[in-house]
């Protein structure tokens, strides 16, 4: 699994603390791809199409629209400040010539519809042609507006705004099979949203006590079954998932399934619970297994097995005796994102230093590679990397002490068909494309 650089983007040459990117998503053809940023903005790339004298230019993204998602706000009630930036965005499935995401904040989801103009109206017999109305009393003909061609526009209008639903702050959003509802998840509760009703949701899930002095554990993630649209899991702090349906009652707090490891008393320590909280939960394409991921492991579970997870895959093991210090400067509470490729056979998930990593399902091969602007010119073949724990290091290899923990990929996304893949380092956007194409 090596991977070429086809392109860099969403660089920026001065650091600034709202240029960090946030989230990453193709949409389901994966023509367009979409990053959000701690600015409230949303920047839409789109795929080159292939010509006969650049073929190598397909897969190349260029910038196809930019535009502000969220702006700060202030709760005068909580006296609390919102920020703009957009924890999640999804794509809805493309219906017209037109597209549409979601995009949220810590409090509100927007519904945007990203659309193409060539063309303009010309010749309205009310109007000049700089828009201001004219004087009925002069009109003397009756004119037929025509559409004259122009330079192509790219424009974004939210559509809808879904707020003031969620106390704490929402952490994810998914959309449903049924293309009809979304959910929207904070620590405490899940909410059901159709898509085209604003000013009610229902609340699905509620594991707020009585008495807050009784909270044992928060969501942490959900996301809806990719075929069933009654089918929707939740993941929490303590390191546990429950999927649940829809049609056993309105409100689920009871779970049909539940699915946790059972912790081995030999590796206990004062960070066991920090770090089997779940920061991501992913269906497979197929709708037969679900991928978590904490703060060192990445699993595979049968939906039909609940007992133990069917892989386990090991991120950053050797992580395990920097705990302390990772606990001091706060990346211990890291929440690091994971993907499936297209058939489900691979998965891709960040670590420190700007390395990311890969394992193969089938080959049990796994592999770390590094997206950095020093060794990423275009074109140029990834080389894996190794990170040496003790005794001699390599020439290749890098010292786990010499790690830096402020350089971390949290966020990529993967290409719905082919091997093409984005990475997000802080504020750089980096997109990977197999060899082989």
């Amino acid at each position: 699994m090596y991977y070429i650089i086809l392109n860099i983007l969403h660089c920026k040459k001065i650091f600034s603390g709202t240029d960090i990117i946030s989230t990453v998503e193709f949409n389901s053809t994966g023509e367009l791809l979409a990053t959000g940023d701690k600015g409230g903005r949303v920047v839409v790339f789109q795929r080159e199409q292939e010509s006969k004298n650049q073929p190598h230019r397909r897969g190349e993204y260029n910038v196809y629209s930019t535009f502000q998602s969220h702006e700060p706000e202030f709760d005068y009630l909580k006296s609390l400040e919102i920020e703009e930036k957009i924890n999640k965005i999804r794509w809805l499935p493309q219906q017209n010539a037109a597209y549409f995401l979601l995009s949220t904040n810590d409090k509100t989801v927007k519904l945007w519809k990203i659309s193409e103009r060539d063309k303009r109206p010309e010749g309205y017999n009310l109007k000049d042609e700089d828009g201001r109305i004219r004087d009925p009393t002069t009109i003397t003909a009756l004119r037929v507006p025509v559409l004259r061609p122009m330079d192509l526009m790219v424009e974004a209008t939210p559509r809808r705004v879904f707020c003031n639903a969620h106390t704490y702050h929402i952490n994810s959003i998914s959309v449903n099979s049924d293309y009809e509802t979304f959910m929207s998840t904070d620590d405490l509760r899940i909410n059901l949203w159709n898509l085209e009703i604003t000013n009610r949701s229902f609340n699905i899930v509620d594991i707020k006590p009585v008495n807050m002095e009784e909270l044992t554990e928060v969501i942490t993630a959900a996301e809806f079954h990719p075929h069933q649209c009654n089918t929707f899991v939740y993941s929490s702090s303590k390191g546990s998932i429950r999927l649940c349906d829809m049609r056993a009652s309105a409100l689920c707090d009871n779970h049909s399934k539940f699915f946790e490891e059972p912790e081995d008393p030999s590796n206990r320590s004062f960070f066991s619970e920090i770090i089997s909280s779940i920061s991501d939960v992913k269906f497979s394409h197929s709708g037969r297994y679900l991928m978590t991921r904490d703060y060192l492991t990445v699993k595979v579970w049968d939906l039909n097995m609940e007992s133990k997870p069917l892989e386990t895959y090991q991120v950053h093991d050797y992580l395990r005796s920097k705990l302390c210090s990772l606990y001091e400067n706060d990346c211990i509470f890291d929440k690091f994102e994971c993907v499936w490729n297209g058939s489900d056979s691979v998965i891709m998930t960040g670590s420190y230093n700007n390395f990311f990593r890969m394992f193969d399902r089938n080959t049990k091969r796994d592999v770390t590679l590094e997206a950095s602007r020093e060794n990423s010119k275009p074109r140029a073949i990834l080389k894996p990397r190794k990170v040496c724990v003790g005794g001699k290091r390599r020439k290749d290899e890098i010292s786990v002490d010499s790690l830096d923990f402020s350089k971390k990929i949290l966020h990529t996304a993967w290409h719905p068909s082919e091997n093409i893949i984005a990475v997000a380092a802080t504020n750089n956007l980096y997109i990977f494309q197999d060899k082989v194409n």
